[in-house]
């Protein structure tokens, strides 16, 4: 996989990236959410402290909001998590609690919206160890009688690149089929609103809703949010 397949994509669906700018003063993490339907597009990202919270724009349309109303973004004593869905809280409480990224995912699975059992994506990047992990969960060909638990340690960053996963790699007849393969690189920029852009303006313009970028100091840990919501 490359950044334009991933362009070339109308509906990757909810995507992650983990990485570090080119000159290495920043970790980074990107995080995306796409719709299709009333429901989904009827969000916005809103920033809490160095935490974001997916809210519904107009609360009064709002449906069902068990598997689209979630904090994808918490961070806890130098520990940087992205995911998308409540494994966010998974994670958080866990690590907390002195459990590990790995055990605590080992307790989840993928979401239970058949017939497309969309994967659970996540990832945690530790300022510490200067490593990340990323980790997807998901039915083998959309068979839930399976949960594929894979995960990805990266021991070191690379400058001016990120790993990036997603949910989906395609549609056949009218369901989602998960994503295959590891994560691949893409490129990151020294300025948070140049990497914000970059991604905004090449995702499908009718399915994209929310994007956000956090970079993080590596010197300081101070932590910058970048958002953009379709819906202002």
């Amino acid at each position: 996989m490359s950044a334009d397949q991933l362009f070339a994509n109308p509906y990757p669906g909810r995507t992650l990236i983990v990485g570090q700018t080119p000159s290495a003063a920043h970790y980074v993490q990107v995080y995306w959410i796409m719709g299709r339907s009333a429901n989904s597009r009827n969000r916005v990202f809103e920033r809490e402290g160095n935490h974001v919270k997916n809210s519904a724009f107009d609360p009064t349309l709002m449906e069902d909001p068990s598997l689209i109303i979630y904090y994808p973004v918490r961070d806890w004593n130098g520990m940087h998590i992205v995911t998308n869905g409540d494994q966010t809280d998974t994670v958080y409480d866990g690590i907390k609690q002195g459990n590990t990224f790995i055990q605590l995912l080992m307790t989840r699975e993928f979401e239970p919206d058949a017939p497309h059992y969309t994967p659970r994506i996540s990832a945690m990047l530790d300022t510490a160890n200067q490593s990340y992990t990323l980790s997807i969960l998901k039915t083998h060909d959309n068979d839930p009688a399976v949960c594929l638990r894979q995960f990805y340690h990266y021991s070191s960053f690379k400058s001016g690149m990120g790993h990036c996963i997603h949910t989906y790699r395609a549609e056949e007849n009218g369901v989602l089929k998960p994503f295959v393969g590891e994560p691949f690189e893409v490129p990151l920029w020294d300025s948070i609103e140049d990497t914000a852009n970059y991604y905004w303006e090449r995702l499908h313009a009718d399915n994209k809703i929310s994007l956000l970028v956090k970079f993080i100091d590596v010197r300081t840990e101070e932590v910058h949010l970048e958002i953009r919501n379709k819906n202002v």
